[in-house]
């Protein structure tokens, strides 16, 4: 296929992810329009091949798909409604974090300026763009994701999620949720560790190790979720939320903050009293939830 059967693209919002996004474009070989607030962060890319354009209205109507990646969901309709009037009939892919109910909100929107809609969520920082290693979910319209959905891939895997818009931020949340409570707890344990002068990077090695092994009962733990059967393998609730008190009290003892534990601990021990200290750690998905 050469350059000129490529499909055009407009990429709005050219911070770090923005640039890293026009730039794996410009690698496919992608005709690609760009634009930003600040129209100096545009220059590097021009030297790149990349067409700048005067207005966020005069990008839009260079391409039948536009991505857009600003900082927040307010930044993203402060940019697009006052060009609204130049979607109709284009494609709109926003790549920008926000929740489920933004991604709605903005699919309607869009439809109600003519455009197809798809939300999407970036599992990956700005140098894995273009690699193989990045994955981008999306979500929303199906016939417009089937048609870019080979464009699209020049960022990373492309996986659609469904025609419900919200599914992409949903999982892309979802997984944050996940690594963040792995770093929260490896930093609460290099916190404890370094109380005793023991370096971060000799500790580091076994935590990755355990943290393997422990991975494996996740499959478990979610079939019992789905089932509503929560088996304890290995230890209980209640065994758990007994012994849980020494971390916390191991951390005041060595000078480190309980912060990021101490929910843990209210979780289990409201399961403990709701009649649960026979079952496994998966009941506690039920606890979480506030309107199941």
């Amino acid at each position: 296929m050469t350059g000129d059967q490529r499909t055009p693209v407009t990429v709005i919002g050219l911070g770090d992810m923005g640039k890293a996004l026009a730039g794996a474009f410009l690698d496919g070989g992608h005709p690609t329009t760009v634009w930003n607030r600040t129209a100096s962060r545009a220059e590097a890319l021009a030297a790149r091949g990349a067409t700048v354009a005067a207005t966020a209205a005069e990008a839009v109507a260079a391409s039948p798909l536009t991505v857009v990646c600003l900082l927040d969901q307010g930044t993203v309709r402060e940019v697009l409604d006052p060009v609204a009037g130049a979607m109709r009939g284009r494609i709109l892919v926003n790549l920008t974090n926000g929740t489920p109910r933004q991604a709605r909100e903005d699919a309607e929107w869009a439809a109600g300026h003519g455009a197809d809609y798809v939300d999407g969520g970036i599992m990956a920082v700005p140098p894995m763009i273009g690699r193989p290693e990045a994955l981008v979910l999306y979500s929303g319209s199906p016939a417009a994701f089937a048609a870019h959905e080979r464009t699209l891939g020049v960022l990373g895997g492309a996986m659609h999620l469904g025609a419900d818009p919200g599914l992409a931020a949903l999982y892309d949340l979802a997984l944050l949720s996940a690594m963040y409570g792995m770093f929260g707890g490896f930093l609460q344990a290099l916190a404890l560790t370094g109380s005793e002068k023991i370096p971060a990077a000799e500790f580091t090695p076994l935590a990755v190790s355990w943290l393997n092994a422990m991975m494996t009962s996740l499959p478990e733990m979610a079939r019992a979720v789905d089932s509503g059967d929560h088996p304890a393998v290995g230890s209980n609730l209640g065994m758990q939320a007994a012994a849980y008190v020494n971390l916390l009290d191991a951390s005041r003892e060595q000078g480190v903050a309980t912060g990021l534990v101490e929910p843990m601990r209210a979780l289990l021990h409201r399961a403990v009293a709701a009649g649960h200290s026979g079952d496994g750690l998966s009941r506690l998905v039920e606890l979480l939830r506030t309107n199941p």
